[in-house]
């Protein structure tokens, strides 16, 4: 299958992103339609495509064709920091600095990743 081409924009977030104290930038891309906010420790359901500022994708559940449910405790602090901004239904695209993603485990993608994420459903 082939890969999701990057955004235009994923070398860097532009300057209408909005920005987190901890350097996370995000931009909603579609509104969501509720108004609850996933916690630290929910259960949600997504679908995401991750790249990598030079435009490479490395991860994919759109791919795939399978969203992807887990804890947002038991993901990358960009993860967790930003989905809970997020409402059902929202789409934001990410750009995660590398303090927030892997910082620099072997075999992970390094330096900042972008990631487009939708909130499927927050289970609980």
């Amino acid at each position: 299958m082939p890969a999701i081409a990057a955004p235009p924009d994923v070398a860097a977030p532009p300057p209408d992103a909005t920005r987190t104290a901890t350097n996370l930038a995000s931009k909603v891309l579609t509104p969501g339609n509720g108004s609850r906010h996933p916690r630290p420790n929910s259960r949600v359901t997504v679908h995401y495509t991750g790249w990598t500022t030079d435009g490479k994708m490395f991860d994919s559940s759109v791919q795939r064709g399978s969203p992807a449910t887990f804890g947002l405790d038991q993901v990358i602090a960009g993860w967790t920091e930003g989905v809970q901004m997020m409402v059902e239904g929202e789409k934001r695209r990410f750009w995660i600095p590398e303090s927030l993603a892997y910082q620099g485990a072997p075999g992970a993608p390094r330096g900042m990743l972008v990631f487009d994420v939708e909130l499927i459903k927050i289970e609980q």
